[in-house]
């Protein structure tokens, strides 16, 4: 095939062509491109810290024991991040990683603003020492704070507190309503239960009726309160009785 009939075919083909197809194509193209290149600029613009800060934090919820300054360092890295690439649910890990908080909810609030209501631990008992226990039994660790009432010192196995502070709150109750007040309970591995009083009585409970037993306590005290010594230690783990230590040292069985 020769040159002229090459450039001749050609002029067929280029004739049969469905330009405005092509056009159309190459339009597409264009504004597909386009947008591309929008939205790598918009995504630039929104992750810019300097272009979208943050510029204001509201911080609500009653705190007794957080303070502003560990607040300001769980944010410290969100501060450096635009207001909308800051990743709110990092946020809040940050915020519930505190010792005192509890929970915490973050939403962002239009056009800089970042909205942050904190729930704190409400601690009900000291912990195997120096732990804690919160008004649903959950153990938590956290540094001692000025403010921090009177609590009671309970322990037991790691996995016992929910139950060990329900049957302090039982117990606790029907001292309280008696004239006692429970200072400390604690939950052998055995499962045997010590209590004390904030007179400084140790009560041995036992395993079983618990109740039952801190009743006999109750109804037998005024009776050892008449034998004019201090008394150190009830065991309440007979059927019918009990035994008393005294503070000298001299122990009588009481049935």
């Amino acid at each position: 095939m020769s040159w002229r009939e090459k450039g001749q075919r050609v002029r067929v083909l280029l004739l049969q062509a469905d330009w405005y197809l092509c056009f159309g194509v190459v339009f597409l193209l264009c504004v597909l491109v386009g947008f591309a290149m929008a939205a790598m600029k918009l995504n630039n613009v929104l992750n810019d810290a300097d272009a979208l800060p943050i510029e204001a934090v509201a911080v609500k919820g009653e705190r007794l024991y957080t303070e502003d300054s560990e607040i300001q360092l769980a944010l410290q890295d969100l501060m450096e991040r635009s207001f909308f690439s800051a990743d709110v649910n990092q946020v809040q890990d940050a915020l519930e990683a505190l010792p005192w908080v509890y929970q915490a909810s973050v939403r962002r609030e239009w056009p800089a603003k970042l909205k942050i209501y904190l729930v704190e631990q409400k601690p009900v008992a000291h912990w195997n020492g120096d732990a804690w226990l919160n008004i649903y039994g959950e153990v938590f660790d956290a540094p001692v704070k000025e403010g921090i009432p009177n609590l009671p010192f309970l322990t037991g196995p790691e996995a016992q507190g929910k139950s060990v502070l329900t049957t302090y709150q039982q117990l606790g109750e029907l001292l309280r309503i008696n004239g006692f007040n429970l200072q400390s309970l604690s939950l052998s591995p055995r499962h045997a239960w010590h209590a004390e009083l904030n007179n400084g009585i140790k009560l041995e409970l036992g395993r079983e009726d618990k109740m039952a037993r801190i009743q006999r306590f109750i109804h037998v005290y005024p009776q050892l309160e008449q034998q004019g010594k201090q008394v150190a230690t009830v065991d309440l783990r007979y059927d019918t009785g009990l035994a008393v230590g005294w503070d000298d040292a001299q122990k009588r069985a009481v049935n």
